[in-house]
C-alpha cells in the first residue's frame, strides 16, 4: 500500500499540530506501507526521524492555490499513490486515486467574509463540494462537526468518520521550564490572572470576553485575593485588531487587559501553568485544543456551551454561555472564588487529558487507510 499525505502545513497552529502528530504516531506504529509526504524539504524538520518508509514527494505550490487543484492529481497518479489523505477543507476536486479528506471544523465555509471576493469564494465552495462528494471518506475530529458537515455539505453521515484529536506532543514533550518564574519577570507578569491562548478570529468571542472580564474584574475588585487581576491573551498582534483595542478602551481596562502575540512553546507552558483561569468563550470549534493544552498544565477551565466544546470537555471545565457577557463573567468569578469547584475542575481535567491520545487516533486512521485500499483491491 502507498499512502500520500499533504504535509504543507505541518508548521502551523492547529491543523500542524494535527499533521505533525499523526505523521510521528503512523511512523511508529507502522513500517510497512510506504508513505510519501507531499511539500517540502523544510516540513520534514516539523516531525520526528521518521523510518525508511517515509520519503518526501517534493511539491512546492502553495496549499489553497489553483495549481494544486491542477498538479497534485497528476504527481500522485505518476508515483502510483493507493490513497491520498488531505489533512484539511480544501482538496483537489479530481483526483486519480481515493482520498480521505480530514476536516476540523467549518470556518472556511461558515465565516467567508474576509476570504476575498465573492466569486472567488464561490469557487472555492465549489470545489469543497466536489471533493467532499468524491472522497472515499471524510474524517471529523468531533461528532458536532460530523453532525454540521452532514448537514451543510449534505454529506451522508455513514461517509463521515469521527477521530478525536489529542494534547500536542511537542508541548508536553520537553522538561518544564526551570526558570518559570523568570520568564513571568520578563515579561513583567508580576500579579494573578487569567489567561486566553489561541487565534484571533471573529468566532473566538474576544470581544465579549473582554467585557466579561470587564464584569468580573468590577465584582472583585475588593477582593483580597483578586483585586490585582488581569487578562492576558496570546495569540495574534494586536495591531492586526483595533476592534479588540476599542473594546478594552470602552469598557475602561485598559490597564488589567495585556496582549502578549505569540510566544515559543515553553514560554507558553509557563503562561498555561502559572494563570489561575483559562478562559476559552468561543462560539464555534471543530475540537479546540487551547483548553486542553490548559488542563494538562493543572489549570481550570471556563468554556462555552455550544459547538464541540460540551462534547470534547464535558464536566471537566465549567460551561458558560458564549452570548452572554455576564454569564462568561459569572464562569471568571466563581472558578477563582470557590476553591471546591477549581480543584474538581483540576481533577477533572487531568483525568480528560490522558482520555484522548494520538495512538490511538493513528490506530483508527490506519483502520481506515486499510478499508478503503481493501475495498478498493477487491473492486479491481
Amino acid at each position: 500500500m502507498k499512502i500520500a499525505i499533504d504535509v504543507r502545513r505541518a508548521g502551523d497552529f492547529g491543523i500542524g499540530t494535527y499533521i505533525r502528530n499523526i505523521v510521528n504516531q503512523l511512523a511508529r506504529l507502522d513500517r510497512q506501507t510506504e508513505y510519501l509526504l507531499i511539500g517540502q524539504r523544510r516540513h520534514l524538520d516539523e516531525f520526528d526521524p521518521l523510518p525508511e518508509n517515509f520519503r518526501l514527494l517534493e511539491f512546492n505550490a502553495p496549499w489553497q492555490s489553483l495549481r494544486t487543484h491542477a498538479q497534485l492529481p497528476l504527481l500522485v497518479d505518476r508515483e502510483g499513490v493507493d490513497l491520498l489523505h488531505l489533512p484539511w477543507f480544501y482538496a483537489p476536486a479530481l483526483a486519480a486515486c481515493p482520498t480521505v479528506i480530514t476536516v476540523h471544523d467549518l470556518t472556511d465555509a461558515l465565516h467567508t467574509a474576509e476570504q476575498g471576493p465573492q466569486f472567488l469564494r464561490s469557487a472555492r465552495l465549489y470545489l469543497v463540494r466536489r471533493a467532499l462528494a468524491r472522497a472515499s471518506r471524510i474524517l471529523a475530529v468531533s461528532h458536532a462537526s460530523k453532525r454540521e458537515l452532514a448537514r451543510v455539505f449534505a454529506v451522508p453521515e455513514q461517509k463521515i468518520e469521527v477521530i478525536y484529536n489529542a494534547l500536542d506532543e511537542r508541548l508536553v514533550r520537553s522538561p518544564f521550564p526551570a526558570d518559570a518564574e523568570r520568564i513571568l519577570e520578563r515579561h513583567a507578569v508580576n500579579y494573578p490572572y487569567v489567561l486566553y491562548a489561541g487565534n484571533i478570529k471573529p468566532q473566538k468571542n474576544l470581544p465579549r470576553l473582554i467585557e466579561a472580564f470587564a464584569v468580573a474584574k468590577a465584582e472583585l475588585r475588593d477582593h483580597p485575593a483578586w483585586a490585582q487581576l488581569k487578562l492576558l491573551l496570546i495569540g495574534d498582534e494586536l495591531t492586526k485588531h483595533p476592534d479588540l483595542r476599542r473594546s478594552v478602551v470602552r469598557t475602561r481596562v485598559r490597564e488589567d487587559v495585556r496582549f502578549l502575540g505569540f510566544v515559543p512553546y515553553t514560554t507558553l507552558r509557563v503562561f498555561y501553568a502559572r494563570a489561575r483561569a483559562f478562559v476559552f468563550p468561543s462560539l464555534y470549534e471543530g475540537f479546540g485544543l487551547p483548553p486542553l493544552e490548559a488542563m494538562a498544565h493543572g489549570t481550570p477551565v471556563v468554556t462555552s456551551n455550544v459547538s464541540s466544546l460540551p462534547e470534547v470537555f464535558g464536566r471537566a471545565a465549567l460551561l458558560v454561555n458564549p452570548e452572554n457577557v455576564f454569564d462568561i463573567a459569572r464562569g471568571i468569578r466563581q472558578v477563582l472564588t470557590d476553591d471546591a469547584l477549581r480543584q474538581e475542575l483540576i481533577r477533572r481535567g487531568n483525568e480528560l487529558v490522558r482520555r484522548y491520545s494520538w495512538e490511538r487516533s493513528a490506530q483508527h486512521l490506519l483502520r481506515v487507510y486499510k478499508e478503503i485500499a481493501g475495498a478498493e483491491a477487491s473492486a479491481a
